[in-house]
């Protein structure tokens, strides 16, 4: 890869967030001339500075397990399609989740046109956070199940033979020889929530949530159509455009949250598009970064950890649903998973080292 997204291999890893700090700087500058702006207070600019800053940090801790899902499937595309999705993926990630996401909520919420979103969200940030919030319903429905279909898959797999909480993991992934088993695990979740809500709401989150299912298997057959054309036509294209699509729509699965818990912390949508801008820019750095210096495969237990905490997150957006779950648990809760499975990874290697250093020793002793 030669994008300027993309580094070579043996790069320090700050030298990897070198276009996240640049992205950074001039986030955090044009927040605070936002800020003056909005308020011409030295008060109210270092107000909007910390929260770009507060929002980036939000974005980092809720998708630091997407950029581990996103360098797994990332290795395994072709250098052209690594390099399409690390830069045109950037655009739409920023762009197109962080602004026209929120817009396109309001225009259908409010039943308004796009420059009449922008105007409200500009005059009326009050008003703009009020529909948003009260669609947090379906986009919890319909994110958390295309969320959960994706960390389910990935232990309902009968190839699976790298377990770290074997207990749960083997049992899974025997139990993947029975076809849909997690399709129907989903079905059952989605009853049991619905009938913890009442009347419209429980109607509504039955039909996001299956709005979900339907568009992760959508996405799998496309993308598995789209690679198998590829490959027929030419070896070169092969394993690109499909997986492309997986990854944009799973990119946009894991910003729901994001973006709704932003609302949390301020009502202006440019403000959110350049702190969550900030945070995407991260993401893509540690996708680059794993992706290069081969870290899945150095700590084998890192993708399970990211696959839990996918699973954590669906599970917590359908609880939200029914009640404010604060994003610092989600963050939290999601990069603790992440760092006892790095753990568990470096205790293993650790072990192995060792166990190589013993055998070793002994083959010299037995020549001896």
């Amino acid at each position: 890869m030669n994008a300027p997204l993309s580094l070579k291999s043996g790069t320090s890893t700050l030298g990897y967030f070198r276009w996240a700090f640049i992205v950074t700087f001039l986030g955090l500058v044009l927040g605070g001339v936002l800020g003056w702006q909005s308020t011409g207070t030295i008060g109210g600019m270092a107000t909007v500075f910390f929260i770009c800053a507060v929002l980036a940090v939000l974005e980092i801790s809720l998708s630091f397990d997407n950029a581990i899902v996103n360098a797994n499937k990332l290795k395994d595309m072709t250098p052209v399609w690594q390099h399409r999705f690390l830069t045109w993926g950037i655009i739409i990630a920023v762009f197109g989740m962080r602004i026209v996401f929120p817009l396109l909520i309001v225009v259908i919420a409010a039943k308004i046109g796009p420059i009449e979103a922008v105007i409200l969200a500009a005059r009326e940030p009050a008003e703009y956070a009020r529909i948003m919030n009260d669609a947090h319903l379906p986009i919890a429905a319909f994110g958390g199940t295309f969320l959960m279909m994706v960390g389910l898959t990935y232990f309902f797999n009968h190839e699976k033979d790298v377990h770290w909480i074997e207990v749960i993991e083997k049992h899974m992934a025997r139990s993947a020889s029975i076809k849909g088993i997690e399709i129907a695990f989903v079905l059952i979740l989605i009853l049991i929530f619905s009938n913890l809500l009442e009347g419209e709401e429980a109607t509504t989150f039955v039909y996001s949530a299956i709005y979900g299912l339907v568009t992760f298997l959508a996405v799998e057959v496309l993308g598995g159509l789209l690679d198998a054309s590829q490959k027929a036509m030419s070896e070169a294209a092969k394993g690109g455009l499909g997986a492309f699509i997986y990854l944009e729509v799973l990119d946009a699965s894991f910003s729901f949250d994001g973006v709704i818990g932003a609302f949390a912390l301020t009502q202006n949508l440019f403000v959110i598009a350049i702190g969550l801008g900030i945070g995407a820019m991260y993401v893509r750095s540690m996708t680059i970064m794993l992706v290069e210096k081969g870290t899945l495969a150095e700590y084998r237990y890192l993708e399970h950890g990211a696959f839990y905490a996918i699973l954590i997150l669906s599970v917590i957006m359908y609880f939200q649903t029914l009640a404010h779950i604060p994003e610092v648990i989600t963050g939290l809760g999601g990069a603790g998973l992440i760092g006892v499975s790095l753990w568990s990874s470096i205790r293993y290697n650790r072990r192995e080292r060792e166990e190589e250093a013993r055998m070793a020793h002994e083959a010299v002793a037995d020549n001896i």
